[in-house]
Parts: structure tokens; C-alpha cells; sequence
């Protein structure tokens, strides 16, 4: 077997389970899962129904490519969001099943293992398949720590050189996960500056970029950056989007990966290898996801009004602020971020992800903990009695700390 796989450290959820395992729930009251990104909007009906009407299409065999209408589709939304001037359907987009797969598949297609060293370069906190693609790779991977001193995205000017020298492949997600911070027009274009410099890729993670609270504005992409710059060809670049938040369709398995003709060329060669073909009923009905934005805002409503709930409950216990975008709260702990999950998911029967498990130690440092992650996911109604258990659980620990020893 491949030595590379004894690298690999147990998935966040494989943790929890364990530290669940070790207490039992308050049996008076209703489990709430705010722990997986898993969205619990119903999916869009005119979706299902595009699904429903193209079903005779198991009758034939997908290409890897996919449909032509299909990567038309994912061009003119890119287009119209993130006001490019051109993308080319045929030679900069492809569509995948899911980005989880196609990140995890662009690595091992991207990295030079000829080369001395080579390094994948990612966040910290971070989506745990960028690590797994890197050593699975055949590279190392290098995290970048995103503290609450730098609005949780990394200092990229404090990378040593030697570190962009053996870059082969920078990871970005924007908006982050877990932290839901976002990467301003200028923080893209100075990664676009290094990427010339340094010869790298920049990977950018954009599955959360539909989910901002309203009133805000919404988050750019590396790719529009690129469009501001005159970089029509994406040099170096590529994105990543998912219907999977967007539209509420994690089932659908379905997104695209976009940019660089030049790397999606060899990107598709290894796709045809790989076997991952979309069906084509899924592509029919990513099609009619990508062609509607009704749904989508009533999406954001929806996750706008339960952050109002949770930051208007918690407020007055404790330190709570709005992430950028994404559904996530990535909210500080008083107690150490485990321990924290752990008490909460005994005494309310409520569970979330420690911090410190989707994140690595580095130099004694591990940026996830004293956090925990809570993705808003469950229904508006299921958040306010969310909200108020949480804050009746703190109010518990406040009570426990302020006592004297």
C-alpha cells in the first residue's frame, strides 16, 4: 500500500465521535447538530423536477467534460458574479463531482514530484482534503496560521523565501472554513504578484462565496481579481464553486474547477484516468441551479436571520462576532475547546466541532484552539433553541469561573 496514506491523521468527525463517546447527553432534551457543514434547506424543487425529467439519461454513459450546456452554464454565472470580462466554457471550466473530490484530484495532478521537496502550502484552520492531497501527492504540506490579529486569513508577507521557493501549490478558501473570513481584491492580487515571482498555483476554495449576511457586501474571487489585473487567460489561478452550499444540494455531488486553460488541459487527461464522471441527469439539474438566483437569496435570508438569532442570544454572555460569510460562527470558548464540546453536548445535547480539531500544532501553536465551530445548518427554529441552550450553558460556566478556587 501506499506509505503516504500512514500520514494521514483521523477525519475531525472520527474525533468527536470519541470525545462524545466518552459522556452521555441530556436525554430531556432534543439532539441539535451544529457540527457538519451539511446544509438542512430543502433543496429547490425546479432542481429536482430537471433531475426527475432527464432520468432516461442512465441509459447512457456520461463524458468527463460533461455537457456543453453545462459548462456554458457555470461560465455565464462566473461571468455575471464576478463581472469578468471573458471566461472561455470549453477550455477554462470543467465541471466535477463536487469540489472535495476535484481539490483533492487538481493536487495530484498539480504537484512536480521531480522536484526536491515540494510543498502545498494551506491554511490553518483548514478543510482537512488539502492536506490529505498534498501528501497523497507526493508533497508536504505547510500551513499558514489565520489568527484573530490578521482577521483570520494568513500573513502571507511573513512566509519565508525558501518556503515560496519550494511552493508548488497554494491553497486558499475564501470565505474560510471554519472562520468565515474573506480575502479582500487587493490580498488576491498580491497572491497573483507571489504566484509570477515564485512560479506557483493559487488553488482558491470558493464553495461559501453565495452565503454572506445581508447587508453586507459580497465576497470577490480570484478570478476577478484577475479580470481587474487584465489577466483574462488566469495565469497560475484557478477556483473552485459547489452547489452543494449554494443551492442546498450536497447530494448532487455537483460544482465546477475554473481558470487556467493551460492547467485545466492536463487536468482533464488526468480525469479521464480517474473514472469521475457527472451523470448526466446531475448535470441537467446543475444546470437549472446555475441558471437561478431566487433561491439562492432566499438561501442567505434564511442563514442571515438565524446569525441575528444566535449573536442577539449569546451577546450578553459572551464575546460573539459575525463572520464574514459562510454559515459558520467561529466562536472563542472560556473553558479549552474540546472540554467545551464535550460539556455542551452532555448538558444540552447539542454538538459542535472543537476548533483545535480542524486545525495542526505548528511551533507550539494550534490557531483552532480555544474555538469551536458552530455551522448553522439546522432549521431557523432549531437555532433558536440552539441559541438558548448555548447561552444557558455558558451562563453555567461564567458562574463556575468566577467562583474562587
Amino acid at each position: 500500500m501506499n506509505p503516504d496514506l500512514s500520514k494521514l491523521q483521523p477525519y475531525p468527525f472520527e474525533k468527536l465521535a470519541k470525545l462524545k463517546a466518552a459522556v452521555s447527553p441530556n436525554a430531556a432534551l432534543e439532539h441539535i447538530s451544529l457540527s457538519i457543514g451539511e446544509p438542512k434547506h430543502p433543496s429547490p424543487a425546479f432542481v429536482q423536477q430537471a433531475m426527475i425529467d432527464n432520468i432516461q439519461a442512465l441509459e447512457n454513459y456520461p463524458t468527463t467534460k460533461g455537457l456543453p450546456e453545462l459548462s456554458e452554464a457555470c461560465a455565464h454565472w462566473l461571468k455575471r458574479r464576478f463581472t469578468l470580462n471573458r471566461i472561455d466554457p470549453v477550455a477554462q471550466v470543467i465541471p466535477v463531482n463536487g469540489t472535495r473530490e476535484a481539490i483533492f484530484a487538481f493536487a495530484q495532478a498539480a504537484v512536480d514530484r521531480t522536484q526536491p521537496h515540494p510543498l502545498v502550502l494551506s491554511p490553518n484552520p483548514f478543510y482537512q482534503i488539502y492536506e490529505g492531497a498534498a501528501y497523497l501527492a507526493g508533497a508536504e504540506p505547510y500551513f499558514l496560521p489565520c489568527m484573530e490579529a490578521t482577521g483570520f486569513n494568513a500573513d502571507y508577507a511573513s512566509v519565508p523565501t525558501d518556503v515560496w521557493e519550494r511552493c508548488q501549490l497554494l491553497f486558499v478558501c475564501s470565505p474560510g472554513n471554519p472562520t468565515g473570513s474573506t480575502l479582500s481584491i487587493e490580498q488576491y492580487k498580491e497572491l497573483i504578484a507571489l504566484a509570477d515571482q515564485y512560479d506557483f498555483i493559487v488553488a482558491s476554495d470558493e464553495c461559501y462565496s453565495e452565503l454572506w449576511v445581508d447587508g453586507k457586501e459580497a465576497p470577490v474571487g480570484l478570478l476577478q481579481a484577475c479580470a481587474e489585473l487584465g489577466r483574462d487567460d488566469y495565469d497560475k489561478c484557478v477556483v473552485f464553486h459547489s452547489l452543494s452550499k449554494r443551492s442546498n444540494l450536497p447530494g448532487l455531488r455537483s460544482g465546477f474547477i475554473a481558470g487556467d486553460a493551460k492547467l485545466l488541459k492536463p487536468f482533464l487527461l488526468y480525469r479521464t484516468y480517474h473514472g469521475c464522471a457527472q451523470p448526466i441527469q446531475t448535470q441537467m439539474a446543475a444546470i437549472a441551479a446555475w441558471n437561478d438566483e431566487a433561491h439562492v437569496e432566499d438561501n442567505r435570508r434564511q442563514y442571515t436571520q438565524k446569525f441575528n438569532t444566535f449573536i442577539e442570544i449569546l451577546k450578553p454572555v459572551i464575546d460573539i462576532q459575525q463572520t464574514d460569510a459562510s454559515f459558520y460562527l467561529w466562536l472563542k470558548t472560556p473553558i479549552a475547546d474540546d472540554l467545551f464540546a464535550q460539556r455542551l453536548f452532555a448538558e444540552q445535547h447539542i454538538t459542535v466541532l472543537p476548533g483545535s480539531y480542524v486545525s495542526r500544532t505548528v511551533n507550539g501553536i494550534n490557531p483552532g484552539a480555544g474555538r469551536v465551530r458552530m455551522a448553522l445548518v439546522a432549521s431557523v427554529e432549531e437555532c433558536r433553541e440552539a441559541a438558548q441552550r448555548i447561552r444557558s450553558f455558558i451562563e453555567t460556566l461564567n458562574t463556575e469561573l468566577a467562583e474562587p478556587a
